[in-house]
């Protein structure tokens, strides 16, 4: 067994127990931060499958941005009152065990009865230089170029229009 595989298993096994820590907390803000631990938790997955970009992008706009976004909304929310909800309506639980029973249901599935070998083998070649850098700059700038300048150009308007309508305000 190399290093890669048994860090793949290490970042699988921490991500698992991050995900099941974050849906169990009552508290939103610790649930908030076992979900950081779970997005790079898969960070490091994509690490260990040569695909670098996405790891970056997966730390920088997911467990950065995002996160820091979700943190803001939680504080400023004060969500005692949806705990008063959780603990005054039993259909709540129940709908949640069934929807449980049903992801461990599918989970069981997978587990047993597909073929991940075959998933797995094939277009392997293809797919290990999928995530890097190199892949994604070609694609992008060999045969998405019209696209990704027509995104610059519509960003580029959105930015310029923002800054008109904040300056009115201001004046």
């Amino acid at each position: 067994m190399t290093l890669e595989v048994i860090l793949f298993f290490i970042f699988g096994f921490v991500a698992a127990v991050a995900a099941v820590m974050m849906i169990t907390r009552t508290n939103p803000v610790i649930a908030a931060l076992y979900l950081i631990l779970n997005m790079a938790s898969l960070a490091g997955l994509y690490l260990t499958l040569n695909a670098q970009f996405i790891a970056v992008a997966q730390v920088i706009v997911y467990a950065g941005a995002i996160m820091v976004l979700f943190l803001f909304v939680i504080m400023l929310l004060r969500p005692d009152n949806e705990k008063k909800f959780m603990e005054s309506n039993p259909k709540v639980k129940i709908f949640a065990f069934i929807v449980a029973g049903f992801v461990l249901l599918q989970l069981i599935y997978i587990i047993f009865f597909s073929a991940p070998s075959k998933i797995l083998q094939k277009n392997l070649d293809e797919s290990v230089k999928a995530g890097t850098i190199e892949s994604i700059g070609n694609e992008l700038f060999r045969n998405y170029v019209l696209p990704f300048e027509a995104a610059g150009f519509l960003l580029l308007a959105a930015t310029i229009g923002a800054i008109l309508l904040a300056k009115k305000k201001i004046d």
